[in-house]
């Protein structure tokens, strides 16, 4: 595969390499460590109606923001690279500038059709300003809308909450999703309304591009075969295996033992790593579902840094599934068939569904 980038859309949400090197900004949280922290209490929330936002009706995407009150200053903090022709789930976050993480906010998202470029032109990597023009321009292009977002809380029950989360400040509580129905490849400019107050605010957000990453493998699909590390790999010494504290114990089985045997559940994710700082709450949701399901899947939690260090580039499991981003959960059925595939946070009622699908008969 191609060497891993930065994500182009969202760069300060992914801890990834280019061309073996750490991109800039990626790393450790930045933020200090409090042991003080109360558990997470946050509660899911379904997605508002959209009579509560404007329609796009005959609309372009501009006319839509300019149907709100006000500039958003709210953080929309973008989770997922990875879009098909089709309905997408779109994961996102919502922060304060200030206070940090929003749990409570009512989103509904819009999207339009960045214009392609014209033949004969430069690429789009190599011309930025070219970029940022079509995507202006795509403001003036008809809007699809409105996707109200629902809020899945990612609260475990506190036995199963590490230290890497509830010590952790800036630590997600939540993640806001939609289905965005979008209709063919090639790239989407989006947009946000937020209900806050009493008042719509709305604000542009990166565009995505439909089809880039498609060899990141989708339900339906087989499965890549892949060896992962246990716990007898390293000597009993976990911490070689996960950055998160305490060391979580989805690590007993190879997966490439379980492969086409037993349904696996893979988690991609980096707790000590992860800047948009929901991997270690999405490996403590794992960590309980692996107690409520048994023996019935094999849990597997897979690290992105070799020897868990960013400056020693990503691991070669991660490119063997070729993701841009993480966190990356996968559930596969008995069969090594790929039931399910959800990039960016979840919580346990999304875990159950997925690992339901591969579990089935």
């Amino acid at each position: 595969m191609p060497p891993m980038r930065a994500p182009r859309l969202a760069p300060a949400l992914f801890c990834l390499l280019a061309g073996g090197a750490l991109v800039a900004g990626c790393g450790g949280s930045g933020g200090s460590k409090s042991t003080d922290q109360t558990a997470n209490t946050a509660e899911s929330r379904p997605a508002p109606p959209k009579s509560d936002f404007p329609s796009a009706g005959n609309r372009t995407l501009r006319q839509v923001l300019k149907a709100a009150d006000n500039p958003l200053e709210l953080k929309i903090e973008p989770s997922a690279e990875v879009f098909y022709p089709g309905e997408n789930r779109y994961p996102f976050g919502v922060a304060d500038r200030n206070t940090g993480p929003v749990d409570d906010a009512e989103v509904a998202l819009y999207f339009s059709k960045v214009p392609e470029p014209r033949p004969g032109s430069k690429s789009k990597s190599g011309n930025r300003g070219q970029i940022a023009k079509a995507e202006e321009q795509a403001l003036d292009r008809p809007a699809v809308g409105p996707f109200p977002a629902s809020i899945e809380s990612l609260a475990t029950k506190p036995q199963f909450a590490g230290e890497t989360t509830v010590d952790d400040p800036e630590a997600a509580q939540v993640v806001y999703s939609t289905q965005l129905d979008l209709p063919r490849a090639g790239e989407w400019k989006l947009a946000a309304i937020v209900k806050e107050d009493g008042e719509l605010r709305g604000t542009p957000l990166p565009a995505i591009v439909v089809g880039e990453f498609d060899s990141v493998p989708r339900p339906g699909e087989r499965a890549p075969s892949i060896h992962t590390p246990t716990a007898q790999d390293v000597g009993g010494d976990l911490s070689k295996i996960t950055t998160r504290i305490p060391p979580d114990t989805q690590n007993k089985v190879d997966y490439a033992d379980a492969l086409g045997k037993e349904p696996i559940v893979l988690l991609f994710a980096t707790p000590q790593f992860c800047q948009s700082r929901v991997c270690g709450p999405v490996v403590d949701v794992a960590e309980q579902a692996q107690q409520e399901y048994g023996d019935k899947a094999a849990f597997i939690h897979m690290e992105i840094y070799n020897q868990n260090d960013p400056g020693k580039g990503v691991r070669q499991q991660v490119r063997a599934f070729h993701l841009p981003s993480e966190p990356y959960l996968f559930t596969i059925d008995r069969h090594g068939v790929v039931r399910d595939a959800i990039e960016g946070a979840f919580g346990l009622k999304l875990m159950h569904e997925a690992v339901d699908k591969a579990i089935a008969p």
